[in-house]
């Protein structure tokens, strides 16, 4: 039987401290050669603005295998429709059998924040105690949430386009019991913070290299998977120490650091490594106290394999969803 998970289902499931561990433990799996992460395959039309990707994995631990299908459609915006979507499925790793097929909303924001938080546990500073988020959206509740699992923050310095947006964000997060501070200027968030996560579907450059401070961890994580759309300008990727989620997607996605190649601010070998590698203990992370670093995260599909594994095993211990007999 095929279960099939809601959003609404999966809202009610979700664990942040399970799913960062998940996404810890995944990561040190493909450094460990214990798990396949290939690219992603992109599908476009000149037709349209849509941009379909696929993206899997393979793992032993957990014994499956994933693949989410991800639209990025940016002109949905004008219709009031979500501009991504995407479906994961996944599949016993032994049999082949499809166990699950998951709505993809909860289960990416989650796995997105959770893997900035592994970043940041292996490379921002020790004792990081106050997070800026660039951008107050869903994901930046998920990010504050995240963090709080891997670092000792107390103060969170935010900053969005408009002030409704931040009360929403306050509001969300009331009950986590940290202050909130609202930042007139994205200098302004990287000036008060040890840690910052970019969380804007940018096209252009919203974070420059010049208001970049000695020490500071960034968590590259708002852009779309579209090799001409980016948060960090140039100067802001050559003056740190950049780390990625997969060097294949991130040639393939990624134009934080394609267009930085592109200018000649640095090259595909100026990147540190992956942080898979840093999480196995095959590669060091962070160097110095002073060392700028950051994560460049563009999203695998082994991290959605890492979450469906929890979700879908909370879901059978606790009775929820469909059960499907795709067979019959």
């Amino acid at each position: 039987m095929t279960l099939v998970l809601t959003a609404s289902h999966l809202e009610a499931i979700l664990d942040m401290p399970a799913t960062v561990a998940a996404v810890e433990g995944i990561f040190g799996d493909i450094g460990r050669g214990t798990a396949h992460q290939p690219a992603p395959a992109a599908m476009y039309l000149p037709s349209s603005d849509s941009n379909f990707v696929v993206m899997s994995g393979l793992a032993d631990g957990p014994g499956l295998a994933a693949v989410k299908l991800l639209a990025d459609i940016p002109s949905n915006s004008d219709a009031g429709l979500p501009t991504q979507r995407s479906t994961i499925l996944l599949a016993d790793q032994q049999t082949g059998a499809t166990l699950a097929i998951l709505d993809g909303r909860i289960p990416t924001r989650a796995r997105t924040a959770a893997a900035s938080a592994v970043a940041s546990k292996y490379l921002a500073p020790a004792g990081s105690s106050t997070l800026g988020l660039i951008g107050a959206g869903a994901l930046a509740a998920a990010h504050l949430e995240a963090m709080l699992v891997v670092l000792p923050i107390d103060t969170v310095v935010v900053w969005s386009r408009t002030q409704a947006t931040i009360e929403r964000f306050r509001n969300a997060v009331a009950h986590l019991h940290v202050k909130v501070l609202a930042a007139g200027s994205v200098r302004e968030v990287l000036e008060s913070s040890d840690v910052v996560c970019t969380l804007t579907p940018s096209v252009d450059p919203i974070l420059k290299g010049e208001w970049l401070l000695p020490g500071l961890h960034v968590n590259a994580v708002g852009a779309r998977p579209r090799t001409s759309h980016r948060e960090i300008d140039s100067l802001g990727m050559a003056r740190s120490r950049v780390f990625v989620d997969s060097m294949a997607t991130a040639v393939a996605k990624s134009g934080d650091l394609l267009l930085a190649v592109e200018e000649g601010a640095m090259a595909l070998d100026d990147v540190a490594g992956e942080l898979s590698d840093v999480v196995a203990g095959t590669q060091a992370g962070r160097a110095s106290d002073t060392e700028i670093t950051l994560f460049n995260s563009v999203g695998i599909g082994s991290l959605d394999l890492a979450i469906g594994r929890i979700l879908y095993d909370a879901a059978l211990e606790r009775g929820i969803g469909l059960k499907v007999n795709m067979a019959g």
